[in-house]
Parts: structure tokens; sequence; C-alpha cells
């Protein structure tokens, strides 16, 4: 489907008819839907410009919606199978019996929206203006043939990421257990736990690691042989990336931001920046290269205190960070995922977020990070998690892979089926 607006005149498509947006798939107004009637258990996702930002218990459409972003990330195109609401901040397009939805999704995908910027003082979509944008329709059979090719690509992309949220939850649920609520060592002491018993959570093998009593600390009680420290006291690296002077380029290495990072294994290549290959070689001989196994902690800005972790060369074998970023490394490298993990705790998030009150330039610097709590269990334990954890982690990123090759595929068939020089019968 050609984004400026003029039809194709290739001979074989001759059902194909130009029409315009307003008539094809007509925007309505999302709306508004305070915070506080959000939340995260209904079963109707809450659409912002971005994508799903809560649930809710009632819907606002009755059938599969294509969600559009009006303010904010103007022009996002998104797609719910489901009964959904769209709030104020965007526009949505109703389900059609006499034209496929998922096609039209596809179709507005293609469309240049995030272009239609209005020209008032308050940036957004103008729906007068992306109602008169022409585009060509095939036939309802073409156009379900099309969704047809296109929708189980993006259906297993959304489904790995469910498995992969689910799996992350795993693997936090086991870190809680084991580091937080010290189950194992509770099990032991009351007796639940005995030699050559499994328990959730707590293999055989395993029971002797564990100690069987719990000593006070500054951290609390934790168990006994396990030591409180600070980040300074485990840490072989701690350092920032960097921009060339002028900005990042148009092409060359990736250098990841917090724009980027959404989540452990969730990257948005959309908005990716880059550096020259010779100034990323500076970059990496100070260690401000990404490797597998780093954790990342975001420095300053909106996104402070933001924390991922990066393994399996995903999303790119050679890759840095900005400036915005910190990569931390300890010396002991099986504890990379216990940091991850470590970090993202609520009251840990909290604590790196204050530190940046206690600074006069904003943001947190490399001395309020060398002195951030952690506790370190034995070495053993820590390998046992890691082993648990790294299974975990690679079934992620080996998702992540697919994931972006499916994407890949996607975009390459999206225009040339839009366009209708790839026919579908």
């Amino acid at each position: 489907m050609p984004t400026d607006g003029s039809t194709h005149d290739n001979p074989t498509n001759a059902e194909w008819r130009t029409s315009t947006l307003g008539e094809a798939a007509p925007f309505v107004y999302g709306k508004s839907l305070p915070r506080g009637k959000r939340n995260e258990s209904g079963n109707v996702p809450v659409y912002g410009s971005n994508g799903i930002i809560g649930y809710h218990d009632t819907p606002l459409t009755d059938k599969p919606t294509i969600i559009i972003g009006r303010k904010g990330t103007i022009g996002t195109v998104h797609y719910s199978p489901v009964p959904c609401w769209p709030i104020d901040t965007t526009f949505y397009v109703c389900d059609d019996a006499h034209a496929d939805t998922r096609f039209r999704y596809y179709a507005l995908k293609c469309l240049g929206l995030e272009r239609m910027n209005s020209d008032t003082a308050v940036p957004g979509l103008n729906r007068n203006t992306a109602h008169v944008q022409e585009l060509s329709l095939p036939p309802l059979p073409t156009q379900r043939a099309i969704a047809a090719i296109l929708g189980p690509l993006d259906d297993k992309i959304a489904l790995n990421a469910r498995m992969n949220a689910t799996l992350e939850a795993m693997a936090r649920a086991l870190f809680q257990a084991w580091f937080v609520n010290f189950e194992p060592v509770r099990a032991k002491r009351s007796g639940q736990w005995r030699p050559g018993q499994t328990l959730p959570g707590m293999p055989a093998a395993l029971y002797d690691l564990f100690p069987a009593e719990l000593t006070p600390t500054e951290l609390g009680d934790v168990p006994v042989g396990w030591e409180p420290r600070t980040l300074g006291d485990e840490l072989a690296t701690l350092v920032s990336g960097a921009r060339p002077r002028g900005g990042a380029v148009k092409s060359g290495i990736p250098s990841i931001g917090a724009e980027n990072v959404l989540g452990l294994g969730r990257y948005d290549f959309s908005k990716e920046k880059y550096v020259p290959p010779d100034y990323f070689d500076r970059l990496k001989r100070r260690g401000a290269d990404v490797r597998n196994g780093d954790v990342l902690l975001y420095k300053d800005g909106a996104k402070i205190g933001r924390k991922t972790y990066f393994d399996n060369d995903f999303p790119h074998a050679h890759c840095a960070v900005n400036e915005h970023a910190f990569i931390l490394r300890l010396r002991n490298a099986a504890a990379q995922r216990y940091l991850y993990f470590w970090l993202g705790q609520n009251w840990m998030t909290h604590k790196i977020i204050t530190l940046n009150s206690n600074t006069a330039q904003p943001g947190i610097n490399q001395r309020g990070v060398r002195g951030l709590p952690i506790l370190m269990p034995t070495d053993d334990i820590l390998s046992a998690f890691d082993d648990i954890a790294s299974d975990i982690t690679g079934r992620i990123f080996a998702s992540c892979h697919e994931s972006r090759a499916l994407a890949a595929m996607r975009d390459a068939l999206l225009p040339k089926l839009l366009s209708g020089e790839v026919r579908v019968e």
C-alpha cells in the first residue's frame, strides 16, 4: 500500500480500490479512565498511546479494536484482539463487518501516522488530517488472507512475550523465597524440610547448603554465614557510557539508553541510536561496551533507577551504553543474575531513586551506587541459584531472538502484501 496516497497500477490487482482513512477506518476518540480506576487484576486491557497501561473490569469497546496514539507517543498503532478501554490520549477504530479489522491495523501501520503531528501548541494527531489520507483496499477475502499471513507472526511474538513474563515471574519468586523470605532456612529450622526431602523451590540436593538459623544484622535477620555488604565491596567494574561530541549518528554500533530498555528481554529497536565504530572501540577499551551478563542501571532522567540484565547477545552482540547508564559487573560473575534481582526489589529501587535527592546535580553518582547495601549469600548458594536462573533467562533470551526474527519477517512482508506486490489467494 503506497504511503503517499497514490494507487498502484498492478493489473493483477484490478479489484483493489482507493479509499480514505475516514471511510475505511474512522477514528473515534478514546475516553478518560482515571488511574484510580485502573488495576492489574481486571480482564480488560486499558490502552494509552504507548500500549497497555493497566486493566479494568468493564470494556469501552465490545470487539477487537485498533488503538492509535493521539497525544504523547503520536501515531503509534496497537491491536487488541479482545474488547478493551482506549483512554483519551488515543483514537480507536471499531470492528466493521465490511472490513477485516486486523488488515486495517496493518494498513494503518504503513500510513506514517507518526509524521502527522498537528501544528498546535500541544502536539497531537489531528483526526481531520488523518481522515483525508488515501489508501488502497483489496476485496474483503484478500484482506482476510493478508491478515492470516501477518497475524500469526504477531500472535507468536505476543505469546513469546507472555511466556517471558511468566518465566521472569518464576525467577523472581525463587529469588524472593531464597533471599528475601529465607524459606529454606525457616523450613529447615522448623523441621518442615528434612535431609533427602524435596519441597517446592527446595531440591533435596541443596539441603546442606542452607544454614538452619538466622542472625540479626543491619539488614535485619539473615541466614547465618551470609554477609551484609555494600556494592562497592563486590564490584569489579562500575562504568558509565558516553556519546561522541555532536551526539549519536545515523548508523554504526548501537548505543543503548533507557528509552530502548523496557524490561528483561524487552527492547525497543525503533528508538535505537548509534556511535561510530572507532568511538565504540574507545568505549570498549574502558569497559563501556555491553557484555553478556551485564547489569545496567539508569542513573538520571525520567528513568532513574531502571535496571536490566543483558545476555545471550541480545539485543546485540556488539553495543555500548550512553552516558545515562552505569554498567555493573561483580567480581563473582555467577552473582550477576542475583544482582539484577536484588536491585529489582521495591525497597532497593526506592533507595536508588532517593540517592538522587542527596546530590546537587540531578542523577546518581558512582559513590552512591557503591554505597548501596547488598546481602551476599555463600558462593555455593549463589551458584545453585544461578544454575536455575541461567536456564530461565536463557529461555527468555532465546524467545527474544525468535521474536526479533519473526518481526523482521513481518516487516519485510508487510509493505509487499499491502501494495499488492506479493499476491495472496
